[in-house]
């Protein structure tokens, strides 16, 4: 299973230090495709609590249950709102291909009764008034970035790699992303992603992680909007993994059907 399209512990001071003999021997390139291919289980389902918070402290709270599967060449994950009464029966479904083709992605709005394909162009959205945007919520393959390691450094007292992605293709809606990657379980401990004018858009941290069932497992993340001074806070619980999720969950169909 690949890496999740929602990820990234407060940041304290972090200290430099020098990439070592083993570090450069790997390539930012190596290092994202290590990023992208984390063993993440056949399956994985929980709750998922998404907090809205704006520039004056003010809090939205949104309950969701959220199910991924892989099937080797595609990563099916579907969202399910289940409160408050404003959202609840949205729907939210990503397909994540191996091969690198983009991600098909659908949501259901149940005011309007119909399932919407979210076009290319509409993947720079942002998600149900959150910090993330389509294409954030989707994987993004190694290959569509060229990946150069910067240093490496201490941040909350794991060593990372700080790599440097900038897209191949013109018109992406980031101009550059930079990652701080654990070196023992690879994870992304915090993402910088700037905007098309080179300026820090926002930043998506990790708050808490750890392993369940023997897969390293994001529990809480939060991404924060510096320009526009909003966050969003995911925390996933109730985590269970491989459990034999049926296929017949990830279609068009469930997301009318709800949970």
């Amino acid at each position: 299973m690949k890496k999740s399209g929602i990820i990234l512990i407060a940041i304290a001071a972090f200290a430099f230090v020098p990439i070592s003999k083993a570090s450069a021997q790997l390539s930012g390139q190596q290092i994202m495709e290590n990023v992208y291919n984390i063993p993440k289980g056949d399956d994985t389902q929980g709750e998922l609590t998404m907090t809205l918070i704006n520039s004056k402290s003010e809090q939205r709270v949104r309950k969701l249950k959220q199910y991924i599967k892989d099937e080797g060449p595609v990563e099916k994950k579907i969202m399910f709102f289940v409160a408050p009464a404003d959202v609840k029966g949205t729907s939210f479904m990503n397909w994540s291909y191996t091969s690198g083709k983009d991600d098909d992605q659908w949501i259901y709005l149940p005011a309007l009764k119909r399932t919407k394909r979210i076009s290319s162009e509409g993947k720079s959205d942002y998600f149900m008034g959150s910090d993330f945007t389509y294409d954030d919520l989707g994987d993004r393959h190694p290959s569509e970035d060229a990946h150069t390691l910067l240093r490496s450094e201490t941040l909350n007292g794991r060593d990372c790699y700080v790599v440097e992605s900038t897209p191949r293709e013109k018109g992406y809606m980031y101009s550059k992303t930079i990652t701080w990657v654990m070196k023992d379980n690879y994870l992304g401990l915090k993402r910088e992603f700037y905007d098309p004018s080179g300026r820090l858009l926002k930043v998506l941290e990790i708050k808490k992680f750890e392993k369940i069932s023997g897969f390293w497992t994001i529990l809480e993340t939060e991404m924060r909007n510096v320009q526009k001074k909003h966050s969003t806070r995911m925390e996933f619980s109730n985590v269970k993994i491989n459990t034999g999720i049926d296929g017949s969950k990830f279609t068009e169909r469930s997301m009318t059907l709800g949970q």
